[in-house]
């Protein structure tokens, strides 16, 4: 079993874990002709271990906060990104909506599925973008293992300011 295999068992299994502890039923998986769907109206393919995540676990609604976005409103929200006044990357798939218009990302131009952050509230489109993680595995696993800044149980604890990396290479994706 390769990397990916095994992450996508340990999501399988919090998920599984999660939802049977609330009662909760997740999306059923996508097939494959949904995920090539989505690919040719975006014009680029989903990093693998994303398309993983949607055809093994789940078409969203598992994962941290919210949860991932269904694949139809990831990439709705992408469309509308695109036409927006905030200069949205080619190639930087919304997945997961963090409240405040604050979205994480995946660079599905990045050999690592880079994850950005955007949040918009400092109101200046250059501030907006920044790295969360180098990897969307990195991203997940930080999830898993509670060591990510998002989760409740990270070391960050709630009074840390999180001083993210700015993302300077969104200004030659626009």
């Amino acid at each position: 079993m390769n990397e990916t295999e095994q992450l996508l068992e340990q999501v399988a299994d919090r998920v599984r874990d999660s939802a049977c502890g609330h009662g909760r039923v997740l999306p059923a998986p996508l097939g494959s002709g949904e995920i090539a769907r989505a690919e040719g109206i975006l014009g680029f393919a989903l990093p693998p271990l994303l398309a993983g995540l949607y055809t093994r676990i789940g078409d969203g609604g598992f994962g941290p906060e919210r949860g991932l976005l269904p694949l139809r409103q990831t990439v709705r929200t992408y469309e509308a990104q695109r036409r927006s006044g905030w200069r949205w990357p080619e190639g930087v798939l919304p997945i997961a909506d963090f409240g405040c218009g604050m979205y994480v990302c995946v660079d599905c131009r990045s050999e690592t599925a880079q994850v950005p952050l955007f949040d918009p509230n400092p109101g200046e489109p250059d501030l907006a973008w920044s790295i969360d993680t180098p990897s969307l595995a990195g991203w997940l696993r930080g999830w898993l293992d509670g060591t990510a800044w998002f989760c409740e149980e990270s070391a960050l604890g709630e009074e840390s300011d999180l001083e993210l990396a700015p993302w300077d290479e969104f200004r030659s994706r626009i």
